[in-house]
């Protein structure tokens, strides 16, 4: 039997547009910022035990972050689902959705758990873990295990509640999960001793905290609506269905990052280096974008779920230009600081030199980065995740042989002589020119493709399937 939820129509929010987008950008910022500050806590609490450690521990987190950020389309996969449901006004249908995801997160938590309980110290050692490094490393990675199925059910739990238009609960979580492992990590690896692996046991613990305060908030409404608490096979295969989708989405977008840090590794050290300030400068500036794409999620979710369309165009328009117009703000920021700011990473001239010239095209790109995020979010809200995954192919195919010339010496292709005799090659291009080419082709060329076939899409209607279910 239905609750009355159940069959109330999805209402629409009084309050004004931007107060809505606000509502939600806000609390989701601060929340993405979580993570980082959990790698970043255990970083700077393992620093202090000695090289051999914090190498270690940097190859163990490398593993771990690789493989949750590839999970992180449970949490896109069930924000539009849910949300199509609440606009609906089937609140049993979206909770549903929502334990659906959960389910799902904990069956891949386990497996992945698993396999790097098994394989794990082999995929190390492959990354060239050794020596006095290795010890730390596994132990790093080993003693996160456990926490591989509460990181997932996090991100599962954190896509629920945003699908319910509720991104304060997860911020207050995420808050307090990195205040525990803050304090967890410094009595385990220091007063207990436990070095590496106690930074990686507070973590998992801290991460099982927050999974279970989301399930002691969860459980009880899933009770309320009378939704049960087993899996639902057929749901479940849908979820990993859409799932699928959003993580070929997600792997087309690791590629192009990895295969760009290939490339300023062949540049040489000191593009290298440039090339990492800049990116991580990027990816800051990114959680702002994010935190937009991700209301995106939520409010276009709900109001195709309602029939609203009218109102999810409106939303669209707004939020579109809302990211180009912070595109353009933090652009002009990063342009202002870009002669100055190397100076905190670096005394190397030459680095800070690449570092600069970098920041310039960053700041120039930073308009088609804000188009890009939204538009991406407003396509994952709208459910639209198989166009997502081959746009995002596509980019790749348009990137990467743009990217090899960059790599390529300057007088054109490697002649195939040069290859099968024993001379020395004409080496890749290096220096501030060698940085402006990498990043022009990653923050024009790339993130063009991108806003190219995201703006293509958003400008039909095809996307654009009201009701309750895709």
């Amino acid at each position: 039997m239905s609750s009355r939820s159940d069959r109330a129509p999805g209402a629409s929010d009084p309050r004004p547009l931007p107060r809505q987008i606000l509502a939600l950008a806000i609390p989701a910022l601060g929340a993405l910022l979580a993570e980082p500050l959990f790698l970043l806590a255990d970083t700077a609490i393992i620093g202090r035990l000695g090289v051999e450690q914090l190498a270690g521990a940097a190859l163990g987190i490398t593993v771990m972050h690789t493989v949750t950020g590839l999970m992180i389309f449970l949490a896109y996969s069930t924000t539009p689902a849910v949300a199509r449901f609440v606009g609906a006004g089937r609140m049993a249908k979206a909770l549903a959705a929502g334990r659906d995801g959960l389910w799902l997160a904990l069956i891949l938590g386990v497996v992945l758990g698993l396999a790097g309980l098994a394989f794990g110290e082999q995929l190390l050692q492959a990354m060239g873990s050794s020596g006095d490094i290795h010890p730390h490393a596994w132990n790093y990675l080993l003693w996160s295990l456990p926490g591989v199925p509460a990181i997932l059910l996090v991100f599962a739990a954190t896509g629920m509640l945003r699908g319910l238009q509720d991104t304060k609960t997860p911020l207050i979580i995420a808050g307090a999960g990195f205040g525990g492992n803050i304090v967890l990590n410094l009595v385990l690896v220091h007063p207990v001793g436990m070095g590496t692996a106690g930074a990686a046991l507070g973590t998992s613990i801290a991460q099982w905290g927050m999974a279970l305060v989301y399930l002691w908030l969860l459980v009880p409404r899933l009770r309320a609506e009378v939704v049960p608490l087993g899996a639902d096979p057929l749901a479940l295969r849908r979820a990993a269905a859409v799932g699928s989708w959003m993580m070929l989405r997600t792997v087309s977008l690791r590629v192009a990052v990895v295969a760009t840090v290939l490339v300023a590794t062949d540049l040489g050290p000191e593009a290298l280096a440039a090339h990492q300030v800049a990116f991580t400068i990027f990816s800051t500036l990114a959680f702002v974008l994010d935190a937009l794409a991700i209301a995106a999620q939520a409010l276009i979710g709900r109001e195709l779920g309602a029939s609203r369309l009218a109102e999810a165009k409106t939303m669209t328009r707004l939020m579109v230009l809302w990211g180009v117009g912070f595109g353009v703000v933090t652009g002009a920021v990063t342009a202002l600081a870009a002669p100055w700011l190397p100076g905190l990473f670096t005394p190397d001239e030459q680095v800070a030199a690449g570092i600069t010239a970098a920041l310039f095209v960053l700041a120039a790109a930073q308009p088609i980065a804000g188009f890009v995020f939204v538009l991406d979010g407003v396509l994952m809200g709208a459910g639209d995740v198989r166009y997502l995954a081959l746009a995002g192919v596509i980019n790749l195919a348009v990137y990467l042989p743009v990217l090899w010339l960059v790599a390529a010496p300057p007088q054109g292709a490697i002649s195939l002589d040069c290859v099968l005799s024993d001379a020395v090659c004409p080496a890749a291009p290096g220096g501030t020119a060698a940085i402006v080419w990498l990043w022009a082709s990653f923050a024009v060329v790339y993130m063009g493709a991108r806003a190219l076939t995201l703006g293509l899409r958003a400008a039909g209607s095809r996307w654009l399937v009201l009701g309750e279910s895709r």
